[in-house]
C-alpha cells in the first residue's frame, strides 16, 4: 500500500478536514483516504477511453443536427 505525504496544507483546510472527520466518526488518516478513494473512483474513465468514447459517440450521431440547448430552453420558457 502506498503513502502520501502532503506538505504546506493551508492550516484552515487542515482544520476543515479534522472537523469532517470527527463528524464521520473517522481518524483524520481515514477521512483524507476516503476522500481520495473517492476522488480517484469519480473520474471514472481514463483519458484515452474518454477520448474512445467520444469518437464513438461523434460517429452515432454524424449527419444529425445538433441544436443548441440554450435555444431549446429559450422555446420552452416562451410557451
Amino acid at each position: 500500500m502506498a503513502s502520501i505525504l502532503v506538505r504546506n496544507l493551508d492550516a484552515d483546510t487542515a482544520l476543515e478536514l479534522k472537523e469532517r472527520a470527527r463528524r464521520n466518526g473517522r481518524s483524520l488518516q481515514a477521512e483524507v483516504k476516503a476522500i481520495l478513494e473517492r476522488a480517484a473512483r469519480s473520474e471514472g474513465l481514463l483519458g484515452s477511453e474518454r477520448a474512445e468514447l467520444a469518437r464513438r459517440l461523434t460517429s452515432l450521431t454524424k449527419g444529425t443536427v445538433q441544436t443548441d440547448s440554450t435555444e431549446l430552453i429559450r422555446e420552452d420558457r416562451e410557451r
